[in-house]
């Protein structure tokens, strides 16, 4: 399935989608974190029907409905096509200055500008957190960025 991203400047990205019955999908991911589920119209692909606004819980919920886990496997997909670019899992370990803290007080993306893309729960996904999002020892961590980057954030989450 081929799913198209476009840069909404100011905005955030649109990730758009057509189901194999013609009916586009997208999801606006706003710069603040909302994200809104998107319909477009069967006859005209660039009218929308309908918007679906949903909060990061309402988003979390969503997604672990819709398969969370496959974030992981996505992005494996998208680093092998984007030279340069690598996801990896990091631990959030019992001594991490940032166990039981917001993942904003790390400031991972001021500090590597590498992302943090996910966490793993107990199996459970957290898709796209935001900076409230609290750090849990045992936590895994989905980043995003460069090689360099990304050893960046694991040195923070380890030391700090």
């Amino acid at each position: 399935m081929e799913v198209e991203q476009t840069a909404l400047p100011g905005i955030g990205l649109r990730h758009d989608f057509t189901t194999r019955k013609g009916q586009r999908v997208g999801v606006v991911s706003h710069r603040t974190g909302r994200r809104d589920l998107v319909i477009y119209d069967k006859e005209d692909p660039d009218a929308v029907c309908h918007v679906v606004k949903l909060n990061d819980e309402e988003a979390d919920a969503l997604a672990e409905l819709l398969g969370a886990p496959r974030i992981v496997q996505r992005l494996n997909q998208l680093h092998q096509q984007v030279e340069g670019l690598v996801s990896v899992q990091l631990p959030i370990p019992d001594g991490s200055p940032y166990a039981g803290r917001p993942m904003g007080d790390a400031r991972v993306r001021t500090r590597t500008s590498a992302s943090i893309v996910a966490v793993v729960r107990g199996g459970q996904v957290f898709a796209s957190p935001g900076p409230e999002f609290v750090f849990g020892a045992g936590d895994v961590v989905v980043v995003v960025g460069s090689e360099d980057s990304t050893a960046e954030v694991a040195d923070i989450l380890a030391d700090g």
